[in-house]
């Protein structure tokens, strides 16, 4: 917990709360411990699409589609989302509730690498989700950033992982130094990228809001 968890506790109570189809994807992703983005950066993404206003968005990692659906219902109309998953297993469930929404047309589901796929995709995205593995952010980068409008947004999920990238590599399990080092590398990057202007906010697990500079 990054932040007292008595006050996300209540920053949560205030939340005007979704869709109740969105309340059915979150509710089956929790069943089946399926990860997804918290309630405070779905406010936050919320109130990201109601600033911008994208015509088109890149999620980068979709699982089962819940955030995917979520940007699709407060995007506004003729917004056209392009999702990336790797996962085989969540991508058929990931289709079904893509065609349970009604939103095929809308959605593009693209199956595979992430960092192979961005390679082959032209155009801007207005706006840009990062929620896939942690430890590849740092290998996406190059390409999010060739495919980021100008004054494009890039939103980055769980980058504090649960407070441990202020620790030294050596006082986290040798399992995830690895994820650590990029990790760390990443945050450096977005912060110093003269292309970039970044905050790191500690919501949720930590996420960094970065907007490609003019």
């Amino acid at each position: 917990m990054i932040v007292d968890e008595r006050t996300v506790a209540f920053i949560n109570s205030l939340d005007s709360g979704n869709t109740p189809f969105l309340n059915e994807i979150e509710k089956e992703a929790k069943k089946t411990n399926v990860p997804i983005i918290r309630t405070e950066t779905q406010s936050l993404i919320k109130l990201l699409l109601a600033m911008k206003r994208p015509v088109s968005v890149l999620e980068v990692g979709c699982a089962i589609g819940f955030s995917t659906l979520l940007m699709s219902e407060y995007a506004p109309d003729g917004c056209r989302i392009t999702t990336i998953e790797k996962y085989e297993k969540r991508i058929p469930i990931a289709r079904e509730n893509f065609k349970r929404a009604g939103k095929e047309e809308q959605i593009t589901l693209l199956e595979g690498d992430a960092q192979e796929i961005l390679k082959t995709l032209s155009g801007e995205y207005d706006f840009i989700f990062m929620d896939a593995a942690k430890g590849q952010y740092i290998h996406f980068l190059p390409e999010v950033l060739r495919l980021m409008a100008k004054d494009g947004i890039l939103l980055s999920d769980n980058v504090l992982q649960d407070g441990d990238i202020i620790q030294s590599r050596y006082a986290v399990t040798r399992r995830n130094r690895t994820i650590h080092t990029r990790m760390r590398d990443y945050l450096y990057e977005l912060t110093h990228n003269p292309a970039l202007t970044t905050a790191i906010l500690p919501i949720g697990d930590g996420v960094t809001l970065s907007v490609k500079n003019k």
